[in-house]
């Protein structure tokens, strides 16, 4: 119970839904998709969810900011190895193995689907290693780098592996989920502000405050929908994928709990929850539509 709470199973829908969006970028491109190749990238990017979940877990717990943090359902951790802490060497060699088959996909890859996808897994790989120990030291650095890692390399690569070709859109649609994979970790940084700072993070609300972190917060998630509107003007996208805009009303709605409630936020989860849901519906409604 104990490993399986520490892989956030709550956030491990992100992976498959970036992949997804990824996946629907390649059939627009009419490739014939290997369904062996798609089966690899997803186990390679569950792995690298999985692996940086995990060891960001076990981090937590040696720095003792897991006995600090108040647990909500979507930010403090997930509190397991405080309550069993036997299991954590276990946790963090799972984590490491997981990182190594993460490796050994991305190599498969490079020599299946040729050297132009090496950048983009040695970006992950950097990301998935130093995220808990160095990167939340960094404001800038630790709010974009759930955006890059999810956001643009996973949907970015996915669609280069799948047709083995460059292309505009999947960057042009990968500025959604950045923006909004940015603002899922931003805002579930707020009730963890004062814990965070002891042990020496400093995450962009620590740094900047909750009043920039808001602001910050607002121009990603309009960004996020402009880039789809503007897509859409310039035919880029399909006038169906205006559907991928309605989860705008969840943004707005965690915009309201954050601005009312600030760094308590955590105590009315239904906000942290409305954040979550924008994060993951709007890159599914735009891979759906861009199928359809």
């Amino acid at each position: 119970k104990t490993i399986f709470k520490s892989t956030r199973p709550t956030f491990l829908i992100l992976s498959p839904i970036c992949v997804f969006l990824g996946l629907s970028t390649a059939l627009a491109s009419q490739s014939q998709v290997d369904l062996f190749i798609f089966f690899l990238i997803l186990m390679g990017a569950l792995c690298a969810h999985i692996s940086v979940n995990m060891l960001n877990e076990y981090f937590d717990f040696k720095s003792g900011l897991d006995l600090k943090t108040e647990k909500t359902a979507f930010s403090g951790g997930s509190g397991a190895l405080p309550s069993n802490p036997k299991v954590a060497n276990t946790i963090l060699i799972i984590g490491l193995v997981l990182l190594v088959l993460t490796v050994f996909v991305g190599i498969y890859f490079v020599f299946a689907r040729g050297i132009q996808i090496l950048p983009i897994g040695l970006i992950g790989v950097v990301l998935i290693i130093t995220y808990t120990q160095w990167l939340n030291r960094f404001p800038l650095l630790c709010l974009l780098a759930p955006g890059l890692g999810f956001g643009i390399l996973m949907v970015v690569g996915t669609h280069l592996i799948l047709t083995e070709e460059h292309s505009h859109l999947p960057w042009l649609i990968s500025l959604a989920p950045f923006f909004l994979i940015n603002n899922l970790l931003l805002l579930n940084q707020y009730p963890d502000i004062n814990a965070d700072a002891s042990v020496g993070r400093n995450t962009f609300p620590i740094a900047f405050g909750l009043n920039k972190s808001n602001l910050v917060y607002t121009i990603f998630f309009m960004t996020a929908y402009l880039s789809i509107l503007v897509c859409i003007a310039k035919g880029s996208l399909p006038n169906l994928s205006v559907i991928a805009v309605i989860p705008i009303i969840f943004s707005l709605y965690a915009l309201l709990g954050a601005r009312k409630y600030t760094s308590k936020i955590g105590d009315f989860p239904q906000y942290l929850g409305a954040n979550v849901a924008a994060a993951i519906l709007t890159p599914l409604l735009l891979g759906i539509s861009i199928i359809i």
